[in-house]
């Protein structure tokens, strides 16, 4: 590819991740966000938009070789909030692929598009055991977001890789994330197979390290071409002395979506 990678939501925790280790793998990147990057890094490219402002969208697109997005609430909030921020947001994104002709879009999906599937009692859920059953406003956003990238894809001919992320963060807090959690490392890889990967078409993946106790199948991410490096296991003895056995029968362990699925997500708590 030539061209920059455009990252939206580059100033956000995956943002930060994917601008430290995406160009040690070779790739430019063009950083957008709604506030100004911290720390700006060598031979990167930085913008300050609104990814629902389409036409700064078209913009910052010209000339891309790809789009990574990652923008919007990365968690539940009211619907106004989730609807503008997450799904217009995903609709400017790939819009602004189309008109600028950027050929591939790599979306932010999440577990939570999916949070009401119950975890498999054996064997590991491949994404075609797990349709839409989003558990929040979050949750159906992320089926927006699906639902749009297969739109382009099949209306547009865009490639469009979803991922759709477990736990990303620097180390597991709970133990449910012994199984869903997606290390730092592992997001660079993920993200520059999603990248890398000829001819994706549409694709949706599960975004989550090789943990002992995951949930999730990796074969489509790594038909991407994905290797993980890393599993939560080291940090099992620690949490379960702290927090205890994961029960399967609590809703948090039960269900995809984990706490999302339970009364504490409920809309009331989320109130304008």
């Amino acid at each position: 590819m030539s061209g920059p990678v455009l990252v939206t939501g580059a100033a956000g925790r995956i943002g930060t991740v994917l601008r430290g280790g995406l160009p040690e793998r070779g790739w430019a990147l063009r950083c957008l966000d709604v506030v100004p990057v911290g720390d700006v890094r060598p031979g990167e490219e930085h913008l300050v938009a609104d990814v629902t402002d389409l036409d700064a969208m078209v913009d910052a697109a010209r000339g891309a070789s790809a789009i990574v997005h990652l923008a919007g609430i990365s968690g539940e909030s009211t619907w106004p909030a989730i609807s503008h921020a997450n799904i217009e947001g995903t609709y400017c994104a790939l819009e602004a692929a189309r008109r600028a002709s950027v050929p591939r879009v790599v979306l932010a999906s999440s577990n939570h598009a999916t949070g009401y599937t119950p975890r498999p009692g054996d064997g590991l859920l491949r994404e075609e055991d797990a349709p839409p059953r989003p558990d929040t406003y979050y949750g159906v956003s992320k089926v927006a977001m699906e639902a749009l990238g297969s739109l382009y894809v099949d209306r547009y001919g865009l490639d469009v890789v979803c991922l759709r992320i477990g736990s990303a963060f620097t180390e597991p807090t709970t133990t449910r994330q012994l199984a869903t959690w997606l290390s730092p490392a592992d997001t660079v890889s993920l993200v520059d197979a999603a990248l890398t990967a000829p001819a994706p078409g549409f694709s949706v993946v599960w975004g989550v390290s090789d943990n002992t106790r995951r949930w999730w199948d990796l074969s489509a991410a790594e038909a991407l071409g994905y290797r993980s490096a890393d599993d939560a296991e080291p940090y099992a003895e620690a949490l379960i002395e702290a927090h205890g056995e994961p029960d399967p029968d609590h809703p948090v362990h039960a269900r995809v979506g984990g706490e999302y699925t339970t009364a504490a997500f409920d809309a009331e708590n989320f109130s304008a």
